[in-house]
């Protein structure tokens, strides 16, 4: 028996909770962006991935204030300022990052708040959070809108900021070390990412 279910028949937060619990694991973006006036701002958001190489693109879905007064924090100061910075969380930086999802008001920034150390990035104004073991610099490229709960925002990858030993820029090879970054499950569940099988993909079989 298979259960087929009209997602176009339900209410938006009930196909948020399913189809947020059938795609799994997603991976969690970190986001640091800043304001006119240089306040830093980060927000963790799990619709997130890299879209591409040439150029390098990373994506992110950014919900909008649900008491409907447009933008959050992240989503209005990438349309100001056109950058933004994707953090990577490792397993140690659970707690704070789950912090920074609190809803803190619009203009308190979250790292000054929860006393988190920022760096300065290389090729864009918002900082990086120092404890993230990587963090990708953006450009915004583009911004999509299909309703008034979320923005798409498309942005081009300048640069890769990493704790040293992570990146082998010789063979231009990531050693985790097995302290992979964590992974959203659904709710409040995050998962380790710790047992991993190497599969190939083989050649073509051969029709009769």
């Amino acid at each position: 028996m298979t259960t087929q279910i009209d997602l176009t028949a339900l209410p938006p937060q009930e196909r948020y909770k399913l189809l947020t619990a059938v795609v799994i694991p997603r991976p969690v973006a970190w986001v640091t962006t800043q304001d006119s006036l240089g306040q830093v701002n980060a927000a963790p958001f799990s619709f997130f991935n890299v879209f591409g190489q040439d150029p390098a693109l990373v994506i992110l879905g950014l919900e909008h204030s649900r008491d409907g007064s447009g933008p959050k924090d992240t989503a209005r100061n990438i349309a100001e300022s056109g950058e933004f910075v994707v953090n990577i969380v490792t397993p140690d930086l659970i707690l704070p990052m789950v912090e920074t999802a609190a809803s803190y008001p619009s203009g308190v920034s979250e790292p000054e708040a929860l006393g988190l150390a920022l760096a300065p990035s290389g090729q864009v104004a918002p900082p990086r959070l120092a404890a993230a073991p990587a963090a990708i610099e953006c450009r915004l490229k583009d911004t999509l809108r299909y309703s008034d709960e979320r923005d798409i925002v498309v942005g081009e990858a300048l640069a890769l900021a990493a704790r040293d030993g992570l990146i082998d820029t010789d063979r231009m090879h990531v050693d985790w070390g097995g302290d992979f970054p964590i992974a959203r499950l659904f709710a409040d569940r995050y998962a380790r990412l710790e047992e991993m099988g190497r599969h190939a993909i083989p050649q073509p079989k051969e029709l009769p």
